[in-house]
């Protein structure tokens, strides 16, 4: 191992950021361990199991979810090497644009066409039920709208580019107001006579928020002083949020809860990526420097490397656990109740089998990462339609 390690440091470019590289790991990994420590299922009496969240019954849990929910950072990371790539394309901004969605697009083809596939063979071949597998599909397609919204955000690079060579680190001001205005509406004295699709527009412009904050940090218009004033004014502004205006204190959604704020994304997501946005640039320097080291680089290079399987197949690699499991009845952490302090260790104790079993799938489904130069249209046809067909299933369409 020190070996490996040794050989991937000394092929990394010298001009490579590996502060950059370590955020969005360190992003990365939280999704999978926020969905696998926060997520649970129960059993009904047909052998079914059904989506549950401890958050349920332990409400002082939610501070765990204001660690885990990084997806700030990871659409910070995204804008800044976004905008390196971008300066380095040797082509046209389309081209450019087409490349970087391919590589997003063809894991979740992939993932999506997969499962397809297996419905059919898990119900008739294997008795499992209807319920389960919807169970499933539900939670295998979650992770993925991330993946729709980061698609459009790339897409608007050049755009946002503008937007930081004009405005600066202030680029990022009207999307804030856009969604503190669709809260006012739809939390405010106005809210019963507020249709509930406005909520929709938030999605774009609180996630795009971070994304143009590390934009205007890649063109270099965020210096220490904006950072600083991130991380305390995103404080404060979630502080008096949770505390002044009711807002959920949990940030992924809770089973029973009438607000979210994750879905579409509240002020409250914004005014945590601001603080870890400042966080993340104080902290850069020192990121870089201590990821000089061979042993601690490595791991990095392994998770960016793998970045869409992850973030694709760690519902998966739970359920395969889980499904099996269900036939044996309700088993501590797994398939139960997620309603006690032992259910809570138990989930702790299975972390690294579900690790383990993400390693293994992800040996084979990794190929999905690569580009499909061997893949002729009729194969891709038929992935765009399992996966089509996958989605109406998921989404409770069939």
């Amino acid at each position: 191992m020190k070996t490996l390690a040794a050989k991937i440091d000394s092929s990394t470019p010298a001009h490579r950021d590996r502060a950059i590289d370590g955020l969005r790991a360190l992003a990365l990994l939280a999704v999978p361990t926020g969905h696998w420590l926060l997520g649970g299922f129960t059993l009904s009496s047909d052998g079914a199991i059904h989506n549950a969240s401890p958050l349920g019954t332990f409400a002082g849990l939610a501070p765990v979810s204001w660690v885990l929910q990084m997806l700030g950072i990871f659409f910070l990371v995204g804008g800044y090497a976004s905008v390196l790539s971008y300066r380095r394309r040797k082509g046209s901004t389309r081209a450019w644009l087409g490349g970087r969605l391919a590589r997003l697009g063809r894991p979740v083809l992939g993932v999506t066409a997969v499962w397809a596939a297996l419905l059919p063979v898990l119900h008739f071949g294997l008795g499992v039920p209807v319920d389960t597998l919807r169970t499933a599909s539900t939670l295998v397609i979650q992770p993925l709208w991330f993946v729709g919204v980061y698609t459009v955000v790339t897409a608007l690079t050049p755009l946002c580019v503008r937007a930081a060579r004009r405005l600066g680190v202030w680029a990022a001001a009207p999307l804030l107001g856009s969604v503190a205005v669709v809260d006012f509406l739809r939390y405010g004295p106005y809210a019963d006579a507020v249709p509930s699709w406005l909520s929709l527009l938030n999605i774009l412009p609180g996630w795009l928020f971070a994304y143009q904050l590390g934009v205007s940090w890649g063109e270099g218009r965020v210096n220490r002083r904006h950072a600083w004033a991130l991380l305390l004014g995103g404080a404060a502004l979630f502080a008096a949020l949770l505390l002044a205006f009711g807002y959920p204190a949990s940030m992924v959604g809770v089973p029973g809860e009438a607000r979210t704020n994750s879905h579409p994304p509240s002020l409250l997501v914004l005014a945590l990526a601001a603080a870890q946005s400042g966080a993340a640039i104080l902290l850069r320097d020192r990121l870089g420097r201590f990821l000089k080291r061979p042993a601690l680089w490595a791991p990095v290079v392994v998770v960016n490397l793998s970045a869409m399987t992850i973030l694709c197949w760690h519902q998966t690699a739970m359920l395969t656990a889980a499904i099996p499991a269900s036939y044996a009845g309700e088993v501590a952490g797994l398939v139960g109740a997620p309603d006690s302090v032992g259910w809570i260790l138990a989930r702790l104790a299975w972390m690294p089998v579900f690790a383990g079993l993400l390693v293994l799938i992800g040996r084979y489904a990794r190929v999905f990462e690569s580009p499909w130069a061997k893949t002729g249209p009729a194969r891709r046809t038929l992935a765009g339609l399992l996966a089509a067909g996958f989605a109406v299933f998921a989404l409770g369409l069939a």
